[in-house]
């Protein structure tokens, strides 16, 4: 079981805990609203790099050859960034079993490269298992998604005794969660707004869920705090 809970700030509600994942939902629905918000992130920097392709093969486009070359390379890694980043966070990343924190911070730098946010990474265990890296991506991503205007994200991995603690800070003038990502930090169903800015929170909920974790979501002014309490 995991319980998700927000202490009030300003303009703040508090989330409740719930203790039946996905009840009202199949996992094909699941499925589905993981592939969808896949298929949404590919498909930008994969039609960027036709797009660069129908430049070069386009006759009267010659002296654009080099914008087309910088359009193809920066999306290939663009896109090379989100399949390796998935991989990990929302999959089973072939056969491996555990993740350096280092490899781990290269997959949330890359993808969140030339963002506003300023990630700060505080990693301490030399070596994390499948299951808390996956929580340990999603949340980092999702710290510095509270970040749209910029900001720090300081992202900290701690073992203490027997459990692992995953925390996320984002502090800045407008840091904040969208209503579908407080709903899914707090496994409540969607009701109105995005399915794609909501599977992303609620399958961080399920996976902490799934590790037998609590996960405890913060939001004040200007502070947005999400932190994992898992088995170490």
């Amino acid at each position: 079981m995991v319980l998700a809970s927000s202490r009030e700030g300003p303009n703040q509600a508090s989330l409740p805990a719930m203790t039946d994942a996905f009840a009202d939902r199949d996992e094909t629905e699941l499925a589905a609203l993981v592939a969808a918000k896949l298929c949404h992130d590919v498909i930008s920097p994969a039609g960027a790099v036709m797009q660069g392709l129908d430049l070069l093969d386009d006759p009267s486009a010659q002296d654009m050859r080099d914008d087309a070359m910088a359009l193809i390379g920066q999306s290939a890694r663009r896109l090379l960034a989100v399949v390796d980043f998935a991989r990990v966070a929302w999959g089973a990343a072939s056969s491996a079993e555990t993740f350096s924190g280092p490899t781990l911070e290269k997959l949330v730098r890359d993808l969140t490269a030339g963002g506003r946010a300023t990630l700060v990474w505080d990693v301490a265990p030399t070596d994390l298992s499948r299951a808390s890296a996956r929580v340990l991506l999603n949340l980092a991503y999702m710290t510095l998604g509270a970040l749209p205007s910029g900001g720090q994200a300081t992202v900290t991995v701690r073992v203490e005794g027997d459990r692992l603690k995953i925390e996320g800070l984002a502090e800045g003038a407008r840091a904040r969660l969208k209503a579908e990502a407080a709903a899914g930090l707090a496994g409540r169903p969607l009701e109105e707004g995005l399915p794609g800015q909501w599977i992303q929170p609620h399958w961080l909920w399920l996976a902490v869920g799934r590790m037998g974790g609590t996960l405890d979501v913060q939001v004040e002014e200007g502070r947005v705090r999400l932190a994992a309490d898992l088995p170490a």
